[in-house]
């Protein structure tokens, strides 16, 4: 028989972001020192914008999302917004229901995100074996 204590009832959003916290501090000092201006949030879901934005069908979902322009993309004679990394905290754990799986796919999200920011595709991340 199975025990259900790792199993993941629903976190409050201030033990979520303390998941994320915790991938921000294993980052290296070189890659975490160009996310100064990078806010990153945690959201319960993609909103309705976002999920029209990306095209996504209403049983498809993501667990998170860069807004900005890549490091790649910009220039110094350029003024760019910050960029965001929102984490949707409701899909995750609705998918990843123990609390290392959980763990182990916010870390995955968060650095998928990230990758972003320093201007790595999603084709990119693929042919990496990042997916």
């Amino acid at each position: 028989m199975l025990s259900n204590t790792n199993i993941v009832n629903v976190m409050n959003t201030s033990e979520f972001a303390d998941l994320i916290a915790d991938v921000l501090k294993s980052l290296p000092p070189a890659f975490a020192r160009h996310l100064d201006t990078v806010e990153i949030v945690v959201a319960p879901r993609p909103s309705r914008e976002q999920r029209r934005a990306l095209g996504l069908r209403p049983w498809q979902t993501i667990y998170g999302l860069y807004e900005g322009t890549p490091l790649t993309e910009q220039h110094s004679d350029g003024i760019f917004l910050p960029a965001t990394i929102i984490i949707f905290q409701e899909p995750l754990e609705r998918d990843f229901r123990t609390r290392s799986a959980l763990r182990e796919q916010v870390r995955r999200t968060v650095l998928h995100e990230i990758a972003h920011h320093f201007g790595i595709s999603d084709e990119r991340l693929r042919e990496l074996g990042a997916y």
